[in-house]
């Protein structure tokens, strides 16, 4: 592919070596491809009002070599001249509705990059005494949601995370993530535990289910791990139902991966059968990170078809910050996969910063 800068000045060229083909071929031959050429080419490139100069500029340019050379064929001339018009024409109208289609993209993405806020908002970078980062990387190209999710919310029982993975996609997809964070704002603050929060968005899931019956009965669940560190406490507390294993990155560069000891299923299967929910406790001491991700990051592949492991990937690492933890992240990924995912990605960090002297614990500054 052409660079930009190239790319920019090929209507230029194009003319200009209209002319130079011109002068230099036989009387036969004709240059207004060229001329014609250099308009349509504009068209998408610049704004309406270049467009119109360049098309102006080719014809200005096919006159003077048709007055130059002599005419020796009205007709021939005329039509040449006439096509050249007649494009140049065209290319105001191609250029008009890029233009407008431009205009139209901006404003959807921008609808997207708003809902995007108000469903998954941008944590605050310190909360309760840690370090958070967040990222949101959707596998389709301008679109700023879509089934993947996650939060994190200080409450009185401690810094509470979500992060999960809708199945479906599309519209539906991003309705279910919707439900899920408004639950899980509500229930994070009112449930005493891990155990009552899931069942909240359990019962959530439900409703939502129950209320679009037209979805299939494999629609609308979510893999998801909740957690929990307490306050004053140097414990993580997990709850994992069918999503990808946290990671939990030292100081040192080792990396340790968070798998449950029973499997669960994910949230709003429910219906599939009961079993009591398991909280996982682990050891989360200070200068230790956090690493929630959806199985957009685990499940890329490259053209060899190998899958991503993030655990091998980013041992022996150390990073300054949860932000250039995902930064580094999200790169990584991208080289693996050679630039493009086939999976919306988002990940969450968080850390556990030392207390410095005259900080009160549990006070987000």
């Amino acid at each position: 592919m052409p660079s930009p800068r190239f790319a920019s000045w090929l209507p230029a060229v194009l003319i200009a070596g209209g002319v130079v083909y011109d002068l230099s071929s036989p009387p036969p031959y004709t240059a207004a491809p060229f001329f014609a050429a250099a308009p349509l080419v504009a068209a998408p490139l610049y704004p309406l009002r270049l467009t119109a100069l360049t098309g102006a500029l080719a014809v200005t340019a096919a006159c003077l070599l048709a007055e130059f050379h002599g005419v020796r064929d009205w007709a021939q001339s005329a039509t040449e001249i006439a096509t050249v018009v007649t494009v140049a024409l065209l290319a105001l109208l191609i250029s008009h509705v890029v233009r407008r289609g431009g205009r139209r993209l901006a404003s959807a993405r921008g609808i997207a990059e708003a809902a995007q806020r108000a469903v998954l908002p941008v944590p605050p970078a310190r909360l309760a005494g840690l370090d958070v980062a967040a990222r949101y990387v959707a596998a389709e190209q301008d679109a700023a949601i879509g089934g993947d999710l996650y939060a994190v919310q200080d409450t009185p029982h401690g810094v509470r995370m979500l992060i999960g993975d809708v199945r479906g996609k599309g519209l539906g997809a991003v309705e279910v993530v919707a439900i899920t964070i408004g639950a899980f704002r509500e229930a994070a603050e009112q449930e005493a535990t891990l155990e009552g929060l899931a069942l909240r968005l359990e019962r959530a899931l439900q409703r939502e289910r129950a209320r679009r019956a037209d979805v299939e009965e494999t629609e609308g669940f979510i893999t998801a791990v909740l957690a929990e560190i307490p306050r004053g406490d140097s414990l993580l507390r997990l709850i994992n139902r069918g999503h990808p294993a946290p990671l939990l990155l030292h100081a040192d560069g080792s990396v340790r991966s968070a798998e449950p000891e029973v499997p669960a299923l994910p949230l709003g299967m429910g219906d599939l059968g009961a079993w009591p929910d398991r909280v996982e406790e682990l050891p989360f001491a200070e200068g230790v990170t956090l690493l929630l991700f959806t199985d957009g990051v685990s499940e890329a592949r490259d053209a060899q078809g190998t899958f991503y492991d993030p655990e091998v990937r980013l041992r022996g690492r150390r990073f300054a910050a949860p932000v250039e933890l995902l930064d580094a992240l999200v790169a990584d990924v991208e080289r693996h996969t050679g630039g493009g995912t086939t999976d919306d990605m988002a990940l969450l960090a968080l850390r556990r910063s030392p207390v410095t002297s005259g900080a009160v614990p549990g006070h987000t500054p």
